[in-house]
Formats: structure tokens, sequence, C-alpha cells
């Protein structure tokens, strides 16, 4: 009986870390039709019911190099209220925590005078990551075919296949890691190969995590 009760409290651990990885990755174990790229985001303000409802036409201003929460409270003080963020590495990471995160770009040009009811989307990175020089788009499938997704988050790459396709991910490195949070690893090989026609046959990957080298 005792064995039992050991082996029922591994596996509600397992059970436990899975569900606290997908949470802190906005559901990475589902899959969808099309990547999510973007998170909407809204200070207290704006959640609180200040929002204007007429819309003025008002300069946009530089949100470049702030922090994302900041960028945010810039931009609701200018009179814009309707702001969106993404990763800007293509990661598919979600911004849960917005002063973890800084403005790299800005879907509007800093200066254009535009309606206040119009969309801000800021292109985001971590505070220690550094911003690319373009914003990296998340893969697609296009006409059913393979992307290559070698160097794409797990994330990002379940997100661009079809719902319902069946992917196994494993551990590059060898070490039988488990991989719960799929937007912290990258691909490293794809089976099957980019350019293959998908006809709803299992996909399988290997990864390993973004600061690490794949073998």
């Amino acid at each position: 009986m005792a064995n039992w009760k050991v082996i029922g409290g591994i596996a509600g651990g397992v059970i436990v870390l899975g569900a606290i990885g997908n949470a802190i990755d906005g559901g990475d174990s589902s899959t969808s039709t099309a990547p999510v790229t973007s998170t909407a985001t809204e200070s207290s303000d704006a959640k609180s019911g200040s929002k204007d409802s007429s819309s003025e036409t008002k300069a946009v201003p530089n949100f470049i190099g702030m922090g994302l929460q900041s960028a945010q409270d810039t931009a609701q003080a200018a009179g814009f209220y309707t702001l969106t963020s993404h990763d800007s590495l293509g990661r598919a990471r979600n911004q849960i925590l917005d002063r973890d995160w800084k403005v790299c770009s800005q879907s509007v040009k800093a200066g254009k005078a535009m309606p206040t009811d119009t969309e801000l989307d800021f292109g985001a990175v971590k505070l220690a990551e550094a911003c690319p020089k373009t914003d990296q788009a998340e893969p697609t499938t296009v006409g059913g075919t393979m992307p290559d997704f070698a160097g794409k988050s797990v994330k990002a790459a379940k997100a661009a296949l079809d719902s319902g396709t069946s992917v196994e991910v494993e551990d590059a490195s060898g070490d039988g890691r488990y991989i719960i949070i799929g937007s912290n690893w990258k691909i490293c090989t794809q089976t099957p190969k980019a350019g293959t026609a998908l006809n709803g046959q299992p996909v399988e990957f290997t990864a390993v995590k973004f600061d690490e080298t794949c073998p």
C-alpha cells in the first residue's frame, strides 16, 4: 500500500508541474491553427473604465527602449488605450509581467498623427535580452507544406501546425529532460523534413534550450 502511495505522489507531482508549465507558457501544450503573436495589455486605469469614448487625432509617442509597462502608461496618458504586444524574438512568449519586458518596436511610427482609437502593437523582449534588428516572425504553414522549424521555439512550431497534428518532442541533448515550457526550447531537428506535404502525419522534433547549442 505504501508503494502505491509513493507512485501516486510522483504522478501527481508530474501533473502539477505540467499544469504550472502550461500556465506560465500561456497554454503551451495546446496547438492552434495560427500562432498567437500578441497579448492584449491594459493598465489599471484602462481596466477601471477611464477610457475616453471619443476619438481624437494625436501624435504617437516614441516608445522604443521603454519598459513595456511604462510604454503602456505613456500611451494611455497620450489618449491611446487599445494596446497589444508580442515577442520580438518570434518565440511566442506571452508578456505576463509587463515590467520584465522592454519595447523594441512599435506598429505606428513615433510622431505620426493617428486617431486615438488606433491599436498600438509593441514588439518586446525580456530586459536581459538584446532587441533584434527587426521583429522575427513566427513560422507558419503554407499550402499544407512542412516549414523549416530549425531554431524556432517549440511553442511557435506547435502553433503553426494544424490543431489535430500529433507532435512528439524529445531533448536533443540525450539527457531526457522534460520540455514543459515550449517557448524556452529551440528546435534542432524535425521529421518530416521541410518542404514535405502535410497530410495528417505525426511530427517529431528534437530541441535544446535557447542558450544551448544543438548537438
